[in-house]
């Protein structure tokens, strides 16, 4: 592990789809839900409530919620360029950048975290668990966008499975 990098991780996938509307799936609360969230509320700079179908702007607020997790994940939308490029903040500090880009047919997601802590909570409950998160999402956005199969976990008598 002595040259593990523990500030940052990217991870990959091709999803068979238009870049529009994977786009979209990151910048529309409506999409997003589909495949990541249980609830997500996007807030513009004025602190007004985003229409569930209008696109993030560079400025807004999230507040995100998941299946059988209590907890609400805040942010800041950083960056938002309406077509291949969002960046917001997660898990605290960190940021996320989403980087879409094609090859014949499929759109190329490219996800990296950094900025992550190096104490020992946030390299396992961030560089890790967020690992482990954003792998199964980044599958499961391909498999509804490609097939409109959800994979993710719903039923509460079942916590602790993969895909919750």
């Amino acid at each position: 592990m002595k040259n593990f990098d523990w500030t940052t991780f990217t991870r990959k996938v091709a999803v068979k789809a238009k870049l529009p509307d994977i786009y979209n799936a990151w910048a529309k609360a409506s999409d997003i839900e589909k495949w990541f969230l249980s609830k997500a509320v996007f807030i513009d700079a004025n602190k007004k409530t985003i229409s569930r179908e209008e696109q993030i702007a560079k400025g807004c607020f999230y507040e995100w919620n998941w299946y059988l997790y209590d907890t609400t994940e805040s942010g800041k939308i950083t960056e938002a360029n309406g077509k291949d490029f969002i960046q917001f903040t997660f898990a605290g500090e960190c940021l996320v950048d989403i980087k879409l880009s094609t090859q014949g047919d499929h759109v190329l997601v490219e996800l990296t975290q950094k900025n992550i802590p190096t104490d020992d909570n946030s390299k396992q409950g961030i560089r890790l668990g967020c690992d482990t998160g954003w792998s199964f999402f980044l599958v499961n956005l391909k498999s509804v966008y490609e097939g409109g199969l959800d994979l993710r976990n719903k039923d509460t008598k079942l916590k602790g499975m993969v895909n919750s």
